[in-house]
């Protein structure tokens, strides 16, 4: 009957150990369970609030662009219908002055590189002054810049060139009013004169400018 008595203890201890393993183990496991549990949900909900967070400003620039957009809208319709124009012409003639700003603008800082078409423009100036071309000179960048017709942060690009023409004292100066009160801008760097009052030779070494228009790209920002 003893024996019997102290196998019956044994068992339940050996079944009360098997029980306390088990729960100790499932206990564990649940507490391991719930840590990472918690910790992926702690990191998603991080995760979220950075994601609104960068919903509401980009909320807030677009309203801030929206507002911008308004604003140069109603400056932009202004500045066209301004009459006289910006040079004193009439913004709806076809003179040398004439035209709205909008176009004026255009025309003073081209978007596109076009070398025949700047030597074109250089031509009808020197010819309206009843000055003689004897050369007109430069060089031709337009393969150089055809990849640079677009940029996000455009910079003004020189174009370089020379010209030399024949007249009088008179219509050399009134050759250099004209470029230095052209819509588009003349930087001359080397004059040189040669001859006397009725008839000179300039050598003109100088510069115009054109801008590449700039780009507006919209972008996806991935939220880390």
């Amino acid at each position: 009957m003893a024996r019997t008595t102290a196998f019956t203890k044994r068992t339940l201890i050996s079944k009360a150990n098997s029980t306390m393993v088990i729960a100790t183990t499932i206990a564990a496991f649940l507490l391991v369970f719930t840590l990472i549990a918690g910790k992926s949900l702690l990191s998603q909900m991080s995760y979220q609030n950075r994601v609104v967070a960068a919903k509401k400003t980009a909320l807030n620039q677009l309203r801030e662009d929206l507002e911008a957009r308004d604003s140069l809208q109603s400056s932009y319709v202004s500045f066209v219908k301004e009459d006289p124009n910006v040079l004193g012409g009439n913004p709806d003639g076809s003179g040398e002055k004439d035209g709205d700003n909008a176009k004026l603008v255009l025309d003073s800082l081209p978007s596109k590189y076009d070398f025949p078409a700047l030597t074109t423009s250089l031509e009808k100036i020197i010819t309206e002054q009843n000055m003689q071309i004897l050369s007109i000179t430069g060089v031709d960048q337009e393969a150089a810049q055809a990849g640079k017709q677009t940029s996000p942060s455009p910079q003004v690009v020189p174009m370089p060139f020379q010209i030399q023409v024949g007249g009088s004292y008179q219509s050399v100066q009134n050759l250099l009013f004209v470029f230095l009160h052209s819509i588009r801008p003349f930087q001359i760097d080397t004059l040189e004169l040669t001859g006397d009052e009725s008839s000179m030779t300039v050598t003109i070494n100088a510069q115009t400018f054109y801008q590449p228009e700039k780009s507006l790209s919209i972008k996806n920002e991935v939220v880390q």
